[in-house]
């Protein structure tokens, strides 16, 4: 009996740390970039678009899909850097078990 306190006093440690490390995650911001940095995106780690930024040669108004593909690059390029950010600061709390729903 004694032995399974001990395990449910670490499962509920394990949770506590992978709330806070989820919390942290939502104060961190990662960049991503395309056109060799004319169009940068910044996100949180929950994913969060918080600002883009569009540098004036990215602007032709003859070739507007050309913007609309870097943007979406730029966007998804943040995207993935913050799904490998929030994969290592929970990875250290799940063994790098993927835990859907979790991250």
């Amino acid at each position: 009996m004694n032995n399974m306190n001990q395990m449910m006093k670490q499962v509920k440690k394990m949770q506590e740390q992978m709330l806070k490390a989820q919390e942290e995650l939502g104060g961190k911001t990662i960049e991503g970039t395309a056109g060799g940095g004319v169009v940068t995106v910044t996100v949180n780690g929950h994913k969060k678009v918080l600002n883009i930024v569009i540098k004036p040669e990215a602007v032709d108004p003859e070739d507007v899909e050309m913007l609309q593909d870097l943007v979406l690059t730029a966007v998804n390029d943040a995207i993935s850097k913050a799904d490998e950010l929030a994969n290592a600061d929970m990875g250290k709390y799940t063994g790098g078990m993927k835990i859907p729903g979790l991250f």
